[in-house]
């Protein structure tokens, strides 16, 4: 189903288009009856949000609490995983900025005029100073932060938790376990909701084009581009980044792991370019007690591209919905994506279940998430080639920050099995 999904998304975006099509012909003239009956089309849409938000709460508490579980102490390991941590913070929050900067030069969203189906129509930016928002990011309650899905409060206890079960060792193990199962079964649930994205996909559609015709099409165009550019611009400055470290081999590095991005480009999944991105780093000089520490770290906690596209997909809802959002506002909404999107990134769809949060973290309308699924795929190309791209610059920068980056290897030479560059490198 998974390997289908892709296509099955873009036929609902086709049938959508054209019953969306269809329903503007014949109820042209008269609004009140479009909107009634855009409203029963959106129900698929409504639903599929209504299950993303069921999933939210469990999935971010067990995937960070198993991620920082299995981060065993020492000091080279706490040495390595600082450097790691740092580089990933800064690349996080350069990807978060350029995006906003973008999002806000191009604005994809403007006149685009949607509205919402409840709630506040706009976001009362006193009740958003810095003071409440860090006020709120602690929780009192961890059962009323999950009832009311407040994803900051349920991250800080999910730290908590996590450092708690590390600290006590080997009476962990029994906790350690059963967190892992649920891990493995909000993975679950998370595939089974995600089935239902080809019909959400055909609801939003409908639903908008049955109001605003055909023309509402461009748009997704217009989005489409400008968030590639943006990753372009992104490339461009993680490239110059890893110069400065890496010196001349950067320009080596970008050669070796050209195939794994392309993977990753092709099927919009890192786990599919993970095996040839393995190989490609040892061959780089990356020892294996780095990569395979610093890299499966970097696909939690470096997504570079989800980053871009998670600012991209929020700003681009308030444009929507003509939502006004101060710069200040902004950055405490990116600041929260940052934080939010710590807790699930190894979940399929993850950044729209982080946009999906974040949105009603700050009330902002969560039903424009289903407006963006249908080329969500799309999107999710550029975003997961680029943090394949990110992460392999990071593993390398910590390697040579290390002093362990050795010489490359010959062409084929490579052996996951017996590698070239041991643990003791």
């Amino acid at each position: 189903m998974t390997n289908r999904l892709p296509l099955l998304i873009l036929a609902g975006m086709v049938l959508g288009v054209m019953a969306g099509l269809g329903a503007n012909i014949s109820t042209a003239g008269n609004e009140a009856t479009a909107k009634d009956v855009a409203g029963y089309f959106h129900l698929f849409a409504d639903i599929f949000l209504h299950l993303v938000k069921m999933i939210i709460a469990p999935l971010v508490f067990s995937t960070l609490v198993a991620g920082i579980a299995h981060m065993n102490d020492g000091a080279a390991l706490g040495r390595i995983g600082g450097r790691a941590i740092a580089w990933f913070i800064v690349a996080s929050l350069l990807s978060l900025a350029l995006g906003l900067v973008f999002v806000n030069l191009f604005e994809p969203g403007d006149g685009l005029g949607l509205t919402r189906t409840g709630g506040a129509a706009d976001v009362p930016n006193a009740t958003l100073n810095l003071r409440d928002f860090v006020m709120h990011i602690f929780p009192t309650s961890m059962v009323g932060a999950m009832a009311e899905n407040s994803i900051l409060q349920i991250v800080v206890f999910s730290l908590f938790v996590g450092v708690a079960l590390t600290a006590i060792g080997e009476k962990a193990r029994p906790i350690v376990a059963l967190v892992e199962a649920i891990v493995a079964l909000m993975l679950q649930v998370t595939s089974y909701v995600m089935r239902i994205a080809p019909l959400a996909v055909f609801g939003a559609l409908a639903s908008s084009v049955t109001v605003q015709g055909l023309g509402v099409l461009v748009t997704f165009g217009k989005l489409i581009g400008e968030f590639y550019v943006g990753l372009v611009a992104l490339w461009l400055l993680l490239g110059f980044a890893g110069f400065a470290v890496l010196g001349r081999r950067m320009l080596t590095l970008a050669g070796y792991i050209r195939e794994p991005v392309l993977i990753a480009f092709a099927t919009a999944s890192s786990e599919a370019a993970y095996p040839k991105m393995l190989e490609q780093l040892d061959r780089f000089g990356v020892p294996r007690r780095i990569y395979s520490f610093v890299l499966p770290l970097g696909y939690s906690f470096n997504l570079d591209g989800s980053m871009m596209y998670a600012t991209f997909a929020t700003l681009f809802i308030t444009q929507a919905y003509n939502i006004d959002l101060s710069l200040g506002t902004q950055i405490v909404i990116l600041l929260a994506l940052m934080v939010t999107s710590k807790g699930i990134a190894a979940v399929p769809r993850a950044s729209l279940v982080v946009v999906a949060a974040t949105l009603g973290q700050f009330h902002l309308p969560v039903e424009g998430v289903a407006f963006i699924l249908a080329i969500d795929h799309f999107m999710d190309m550029g975003r997961t080639a680029t943090n394949v791209f990110g992460n392999a610059i990071a593993t390398s920068v910590v390697a040579k920050w290390d002093g362990v980056l050795g010489e490359l290897a010959p062409v084929g030479k490579a052996d996951l099995g017996t590698p070239l560059h041991s643990a003791a490198s």
